[in-house]
């Protein structure tokens, strides 16, 4: 029998596997890319007997596969936050999916796991801009200011990590990243000694610095629409850009592009933080799009489509 973990790349995704894990130790296949890369059950070649969990991407996005692996007899176990669509009824599936928008993928495995691995869920809940939920989870951890901006820190470089059109983009590719993360049970004792986290840190650090330089394209009464250069950094940054306006500014709406390979944009999308609501819907307008109520993107939105685009956008978060 072999073992399968699909997990998205980001902090959340990283966090969620990390956490199972700790409390579950096995040799297991990782499947995982970047960000954008959540077809990813297409690409597990389980077959019957072998069991496989996936953590942090949509069901409706890979539910053709995921039919497929439990018709070949492939037991699976899936965390998610994203919308879902109508999940397969099949003995073999186990799923815990929860939308809201206070809620992250670390949040569902740490509700499995009665808080067991606490501390690493209030990374993921950082790393997905959820602050507030973030801080009031850590309380029974009774951890100090300090060493929570440091969690904040490790959530926000690890989510940085994962955003990028292809692997040459990312600084670390995640399943590198998560065999590194794999040997800290302690997130301060990571933070103190891993190289390659400080790698990712001071490139978050300057791309950020970057971004901060570009003004707003277009900017409405309960909108902001961010365009940045074809470049490599801009690709990296889009979604810690929108976080970071997202915070800044939390009654509005915000909309980060950087051109893609295909000729057109990448989009990410944040709503308001004072009503996380509605992100997802709009992006799934678009042929490409997807992901959680509070923030979703589309992977390839025309060029020609971007004024449709920044229309419904100023509508949906009027």
């Amino acid at each position: 029998m072999m073992h399968f973990d699909v997990f998205n790349g980001d902090a959340d995704g990283l966090c969620a596997l990390h956490q199972l894990r700790l409390e579950t130790p096995l040799e297991a296949v990782l499947i995982t890319g970047v960000k954008r890369d959540i077809a990813l059950l297409q690409r597990v070649p389980a077959l019957a007997g072998d069991r496989v969990t996936v953590l942090d991407v949509s069901a409706a996005t890979n539910r053709a596969a995921l039919v497929a692996l439990l018709a070949r007899g492939v037991e699976v176990e899936y965390f998610d936050h994203h919308f879902a669509g109508d999940l397969p009824v099949h003995p073999g599936l186990r799923a815990l999916i929860d939308p809201s928008p206070r809620v992250c993928t670390g949040i569902l495995v740490d509700r499995h796991l009665g808080g067991k691995q606490r501390v690493w869920a209030v990374v993921a809940a950082y790393g997905d801009n959820l602050r507030e939920v973030a801080t009031e989870l850590a309380a029974p951890l009774a951890l100090d200011a300090a060493a929570l901006e440091q969690l904040r820190e490790l959530g926000e470089s690890l989510a940085y990590n994962a955003y990028g059109d292809t692997d040459g983009d990312l600084v670390v590719h995640p399943a590198t990243l998560y065999r590194t993360m794999a040997s800290y049970a302690d997130p301060f004792r990571f933070i103190a000694g891993e190289p390659i986290l400080r790698r990712i840190d001071e490139a978050r650090r300057d791309d950020l610095a970057r971004a901060m330089a570009t003004g707003p394209a277009c900017a409405f009464d309960h909108a902001r629409v961010y365009v940045l250069p074809d470049a490599s950094w801009s690709r990296r940054v889009r979604g810690v850009l929108g976080n970071y306006r997202a915070n800044e500014l939390p009654e509005l709406a915000h909309a980060i592009l950087s051109p893609n390979t295909l000729g057109g944009y990448t989009v990410s999308v944040r709503a308001p933080l004072a009503r996380p609501a509605g992100a997802d819907a709009l992006c799934r307008a678009f042929a490409t799009g997807g992901g959680r109520t509070s923030a979703a993107g589309i992977d390839d939105l025309p060029h020609g489509a971007l004024p449709e685009f920044v229309r419904r956008l100023e509508q949906a978060f009027r």
